[in-house]
């Protein structure tokens, strides 16, 4: 074959993943074990389709012509004829002046796909790079009047940290019996940079062989499974390097740790220096030299490869294509006819050689479209993993003592993992009791923990047993919580909680990650600030179906990219309108390369229906009156489009005196009443003069604090009026914030090394006045929903607790991070500033006010989410053999076969169905027992656990969770009846043991639905275990099951069939649904 058609094939085996067969993790796996079909079918099937193309043009391929001219000639010189006269001759010597050599032609396909591909593929992923001369791009274009365009905008972004986490790969891949597969592991308890989570500037992690220990090689070990697959673990720590990371020899001249490039000279030295005989198999398969996708053998060995490959991709991005089908076939359009369709070189030729142009990129087209085919289905592939609703890997609560009922108080007081987590966080071992307040003591009594009652019980710390009770005893969850933390990526989480808080979220801060020239963040080489943009871009598009009708989204920025931020948000929010506010955050300056920077920007974003006016936090003296009743023409100003602040004031028609007010009629409500109440109160509705149903300006729960403080006055033709004290009012939010309070030094850096001591990670955080008065400013509800899915050190959770201790508001957060500090950091401060807010050196300088106890946070629920990895490395691909029998019978063979369809188009989807991270149905049969193999929080180390499969659920319908049960199991006893009828004996008995387990969650769904989850673990005998449900529903919810709109149940039931006449309500199965709702994107 040609140079051009290995060329080709080499570039083709890269873009199918299968140039590196050695590697044996995530996608590689599942196309390694695929990769003998794949490169059989590119052999065997596709490419030599260029060649059987151009067949039918071969009795005018100029080297078929001259041949056969040279046959011809030969034949009439021996038959004593002239050639010249040979009619036959001189028609081929016709023919040859427009024939084309199609070896060149079949030649010309291969270097134009190779061309083509090669183009848009750049390190794993396809950039839009559409060449219209020599060094000009052209954009795609759609005529509006501003196009703001980056490399990245039609991708997804993902870091592959994320995404190569566990390393392992095989010496012989080709050896099914001993492919010899070597493990790198991470040993050291520090994490890793993951997804948009940069490491502290000065700070960044590294990966270090681990130490020789005592043997001289503890960094390397060979391990077991099973007798025949030993494997080779080499260990690694991942931390920031020292000067004695350095060899020996080199410590003493060596100022400067060494570099990620040094570590693996040394990491070479050191592994191949091994020299156990047990070892040295293995040490002799690494040292060979590295064989590269082209065939040639590199200059180092395959072990320096691979720590290559790990060390280098852990920092490299990945990105996913939006489109990619879209993407290549316009611009395969736009290659062929600006590439290969040269219309000035054709104008002139004959229809013959025409024709062959014709074929010529046709073939390319064809074999361009088959190609495009297979990548398609590998990036939909991804794509649809990345997109998936992520399960709930793990989910605990964090409640303060004093919400928790006091017969918990015995056993929580008795545990230690608990009692030594306050010692850590709030030095409760320094204090000292007195005559009415109980002291520390080392076996903690329950009248402590009463005394104490914003002391943080975290449910991680004890049985699910234990967790389960408590939730039953609170009740009401939802409305309890004060704040959601999500630890995981910041888009999936935003995936998640799609339904839960669609059109619930009040307020967006957010601080993303800066390309500031000191500490740039490591993107795609040369794709740096178009990668920040995707990043940025991606989670900015998921708020919308979030935002209530008049949200408010603050941006934190720098000059570095606020330019890039103000056209972004000008392209994708068109319908929002953008101010900026300058902060004074760095008043002594920062380094200088020109000017000494004081000041970053905050983005703000309102609706440009919006009529919010910002407000400042300078008091008036006096007391102010204004109109309760909201006015304006935005979507916020109307009962439709903020029906929780539509409802009736009440007033005493005597003393025009507010007594009280009605919670708010349904939304679709038009029949409200409007008369007088029973005991003759008036009902007042923020009823315009024109008949319009407007809103008053704070929602039912807010109010109701507002009528218990007797600050809300009605004059005697019923206007309704709200008292603002002294130290309530506002003035004019000015543009330009100076004042000391937002230097993020102080107010950031020192806070926070006050609260959590000196492991602050954080170079810079945000003042806590910053975000807090940000917040302020957007003058919203009480009870309003703030979002922050760039949480880093948790700055927005602390400063909505702040505000809540200030006027007793009942706002809540909701905090996405991903990075190690969720724990070192994030949690511990909220979990500190929860306890009391004034501390020193990690220490706390006073307790808790009891004004201060009854506003902190009551809840907070932790939910830690599957990664995009985690879904990767849990895919377990088979094919039945029906399947291949169907793929291998002579119907399906062939160009456009059937086969040929199934490798291009289907292969990876349907042969990875029933992968637990895919939604295994047949694993539902015990909701307790859903595994998945995910990173442990904290390590870069890998396990199977059972994940949290209910709390999953919730999510994906999008359940605002009223009550949550703790889990009853029972024991039947059964009979048959003479018609052979299975019955229950007797009635159902509890029993901790017994095999029928029942768990219910109930709440209200988005669209109002009452809705009740019932769980059970499923037998093998499903007429029984639907007796002792219908059994179990009977007795505990058929009287009440009206008051329910809807039934969800895992597993096939009978429930419809026991619903009483005239009940509305709808069974439901859960294995459905939670399909559906995983991958409804």
């Amino acid at each position: 074959m040609s140079q051009k058609y290995e060329k080709l094939k080499t570039l083709l085996k890269e873009l199918f993943q299968l140039d590196q067969p050695d590697l044996d993790f995530g996608l590689y796996r599942i196309m390694h074990a695929k990769s003998i079909e794949i490169t059989q079918f590119l052999d065997n099937d596709l490419l030599p389709q260029v060649k059987a193309a151009f067949e039918i043009h071969k009795s005018y391929d100029k080297g078929h012509l001259e041949k056969h001219l040279s046959e011809l000639i030969k034949g009439v010189e021996r038959a004593g004829m002239n050639p010249d006269d040979s009619p036959r001759i001189k028609d081929i010597r016709i023919l040859l002046e427009t024939a084309v050599d199609l070896d060149i032609l079949e030649s010309d396909v291969y270097d134009h796909l190779y061309r083509f591909f090669k183009r848009y593929y750049s390190d794993g992923d396809f950039l839009a790079k559409r060449v219209y001369k020599s060094g000009v791009y052209a954009i795609p274009y759609g005529g509006e009047e501003i196009a703001f365009h980056w490399a990245n905008k039609d991708q997804y972004y993902i870091k592959t940290c994320d995404y190569l986490r566990d390393y392992a790969f095989r010496l012989k891949p080709e050896d099914e019996v001993n492919p010899m597969r070597v493990h790198f592991r991470l040993v050291n308890g520090a994490e890793g940079e993951h997804a948009n989570v940069k490491a502290a500037n000065g700070k960044e992690r590294v990966f270090i062989l681990a130490e020789s220990g005592e043997s001289g090689h503890d960094f390397i070990t060979e391990e077991s499974h099973d007798a025949q697959n030993p494997e080779l673990v080499i260990n690694f720590d991942y931390r920031p390097p020292t000067p004695g990371d350095w060899a020996v020899v080199k410590r003493i001249a060596m100022k400067k740790p060494p570099t990620q490039k040094d570590l693996i000279d040394i990491a070479v030295k050191r592994i191949l220096g091994v020299t156990e005989a047990n070892l040295s198999s293995w040490i002799t398969e690494l040292d060979k030299p590295h064989v590269m996708a082209s065939g040639e053998q590199a200059n180092y060995c395959r072990l320096e490869a691979h720590l290559r490959r790990y060390t280098a991709r852990n920092t490299f991005d990945f990105f996913i294509h939006k489109d990619l089908d879209t993407f290549l076939r316009r611009e395969l359009d736009f290659y062929i006819k600006n590439e290969v369709l040269h219309l000035g070189d054709i104008e002139n030729e004959s229809i013959l050689r025409i024709e062959r142009y014709i074929s010529h990129f046709k073939v390319i087209r064809m074999i361009a479209d088959k190609i495009i085919d297979f990548l398609v289905q590998i990036e939909e592939f991804q794509k649809k993993l990345w997109l998936k609703k992520k399960f709930v890997i793990e989910t605990h609560y964090c409640i303060t003592v004093g919400c928790i009922p006091e017969e918990f108080y015995p056993e929580i007081a008795a545990n230690e993992a608990q009692r030594e987590e306050w010692i850590k966080l709030y030095s409760i071992d320094q204090i000292n009791g007195d005559l009415i307040t109980p002291g520390f003591s080392k076996q903690l009594s329950p009248e402590f923990l009463s005394a104490y009652p914003t002391l943080v019980v975290d449910t991680r710390f004890f049985d699910g047993d234990f967790t389960e009770r408590i939730l039953e005893s609170i009740g009401n969850i939802d409305d309890q919580t004060d704040g959601i933390l999500f630890h995981g990526d910041n888009f999936q989480s935003l995936m998640v909680m799609q339904n839960r808080y669609r059109s619930h979220i009040d307020c967006t801060y957010i601080d993303p990650p800066y390309n500031t020239g000191d500490s740039e963040i490591v993107y795609k080489n040369s794709y740096l600030r178009s990668s920040w943009l995707t990043l940025i871009a991606s989670r900015l598009a998921l708020l919308p179906e979030l935002f209530t009708s008049d949200p408010v989204l603050f941006i934190a920025i720098d000059d570095f990219e606020m330019v890039n931020l103000a056209k972004l948000i000008d392209s994708e929010y068109p319908s929002f309108r953008r101010e900026m506010i300058i902060v004074n955050h760095h008043p002594q300056g920062g380094k200088a390369k020109t000017l000494a920077h004081t000041h970053e920007y905050m983005v703000v974003c309102v609706p440009r229906s919006s009529d919010r006016t910002f407000v400042g936090r300078i008091s008036k003296r006096g007391i102010e009156r204004r109109t309760f009743k909201r006015s304006g023409t935005a979507e916020s100003n109307f009962r439709y489009g903020r029906p929780n602040s539509f409802f009736a004031v009440l007033i005493d028609p005597l003393s025009q005196k507010v007594m009280e007010i009605e919670p708010p009629p349904p939304a679709q409500d038009n029949d409200y009443p409007t008369e007088p109440t029973p005991e003759g109160l008036i009902r007042v509705y923020p009823i315009g003069s024109n008949g319009e149903e407007r809103v008053w300006r704070r929602s039912y729960e807010s109010c109701l604090e507002l009528v218990t403080a007797e600050k809300l006055i009605c004059t005697k033709n019923h206007t309704i009026y709200q008292l603002i004290e002294a130290g309530e009012s506002k003035s004019a939010l000015f543009s330009n914030w100076v004042d000391s309070r937002y230097n993020a030094g102080t107010f950031g850096a020192n806070l926070l090394r006050k609260i959590i001591g000196d492991q602050n990670p954080f170079y810079y955080p945000k003042s806590v006045y910053t975000v807090e008065d940000a917040i302020f400013s957007a003058d919203l509800d009480k009870d309003a929903s703030i979002l922050d899915y760039f949480a880093g050190s948790g700055t927005t959770g602390h400063a909505v607790i702040n505000l809540n201790r200030e006027d007793g508001g009942q706002r809540k957060f909701i905090l996405v991070e991903m990075g190690d500090y969720f724990n070192t950091v994030l949690l511990p401060r909220l979990k500190k500033v929860t306890f009391t807010p004034e501390w020193k050196d990690g220490k706390p300088i006073r307790l808790a006010t009891s004004d201060e106890a009854s506003r902190s946070p009551h809840i907070v629920k932790i939910l830690r989410l599957e990664s995009y990895e985690d879904t990767l490395n849990n895919l377990a691909p088979h094919r039945s053999e029906i399947q291949q029998s169907v793929l291998d019978s002579p119907e399906g063979q062939g160009k456009d076969g059937f086969r040929e369809q199934y490798i291009l188009r289907y292969m990876l989807d349907v042969e990875t169905r029933g992968s637990q991270s895919l939604l295994n149905a047949q694993a539902f049969t015990d909701p307790t027992a859903y595994k998945l193999r995910v990173k442990q929080p904290g390590s870069d180390e890998s396990r199977e656990v059972n994940i949290d499969l209910i709390e999953t659920f919730n999510w994906l319908i999008g359940l605002k969770i009223g009550q949550i049960s703790a889990p009853q199991s029972f024991i039947a006893s059964f009979e048959r009846d003479t018609e052979k009828r299975l019955l229950l004996q007797g009635s159902l008995d509890l029993d901790a043991n017994g095999p029928y387990w029942f768990r219910t969650v109930s709440g209200i769904t988005p669209d109002g639905r009452r809705a009740i989850v019932i769980w059970r673990k499923l037998t093998d005998d499903p007429e029984k275990e639907n007796l002792v449900l219908d059994k179990w529903f009977t007795t505990r919810y058929l009287d009440t099951a009206s008051e329910f709109d809807v039934v969800w149940v895992n597993g096939g039931n009978n429930l419809e069939n026991i619903k009483p006449l005239g009940d509305l309500w709808k069974v439901r199965l859960i294995d459905e649904d939670f399909h559906r709702l995983m991958f409804d994107t």
